[in-house]
């Protein structure tokens, strides 16, 4: 069900967005005002790949698992776009299909600009061109490191610098241990696994061990990280 206005801690998750925060205040204003709201349960489809592109996107709240499907009709998870992070716009211009399917990842509220309001405001800011130009920059060097870490880091590496991503992009703080935090991104292993290109068996391996040497708990309801430093000098030693 749609609802019109942005919660105020939503809004808050779009206005300190990365990228968003930097654009002009004359840009923003006028990204918001063409914008609409659309909220979805855990598990809705948002979009299907091969639908055309009709809408430029940032997750407010929530999450949106962006996933494929093998030859098997297995899904795998690809990643997952948090708060405050805007996806869409390259479809935007080139016009093309959807490539993947989006899903929401729990109770997840989208801020959607029209694809036609999209091109009225890059008619009107050209400011908007440079700054996508950056956005797809940093996508692009994401990329390449993530394949490189893929190619050159053991699964153990991975797993710390994956872990140490979720906590600050879905970090809670625990009530009983400021020193620990809880992802708060619900994740199966085998939907973790999936986003480091192993099997699940060989990342619980990692998770126990991890566990052993009090790095992480483990917990029915996710991962509570107790060492950060500790991850860190594991991501790091295997370079």
């Amino acid at each position: 069900m749609d609802e019109p206005i942005l919660t105020m801690d939503e809004r808050e998750a779009i206005n300190s967005g990365r990228w968003f925060s930097n654009l002009s205040p004359s840009l923003r204003h006028d990204i918001l005002r063409c914008a609409h709201v659309k909220r979805f349960k855990d598990g809705d489809l948002i979009v299907a790949r091969g639908e055309p592109p009709t809408e430029w996107t940032a997750v407010a709240k929530g999450a949106v698992r962006v996933s494929s499907t093998s030859l098997s009709g297995k899904q795998i998870t690809l990643t997952y776009v948090e708060p405050g992070v805007w996806f869409g716009d390259v479809a935007m211009f080139d016009g093309d299909r959807r490539t993947h399917d989006a899903y929401a990842h729990g109770a997840t509220t989208l801020l959607c600009v029209s694809r036609t309001d999209f091109q009225k405001i890059l008619a009107q800011h050209v400011e908007l061109y440079e700054a996508l130009m950056r956005l797809q920059a940093r996508r692009i060097r994401t990329l390449f490191g993530l394949v490189e870490d893929l190619n050159t880091l053991p699964l153990r590496a991975r797993l710390a610098k994956q872990l140490l991503h979720l906590a600050r992009s879905y970090g809670v703080p625990c009530l009983n241990d400021n020193n620990e935090v809880r992802i708060g991104l619900q994740l199966a292993q085998e939907e973790l696994a999936q986003l480091l290109g192993a099997s699940r068996q060989r990342v619980n391996q990692e998770l126990k061990s991890m566990e052993r040497e009090d790095a992480i708990r483990i917990e029915p309801g996710g991962l509570v990280l107790r060492d950060r430093p500790m991850l860190m000098r594991i991501a790091e030693a295997e370079n």
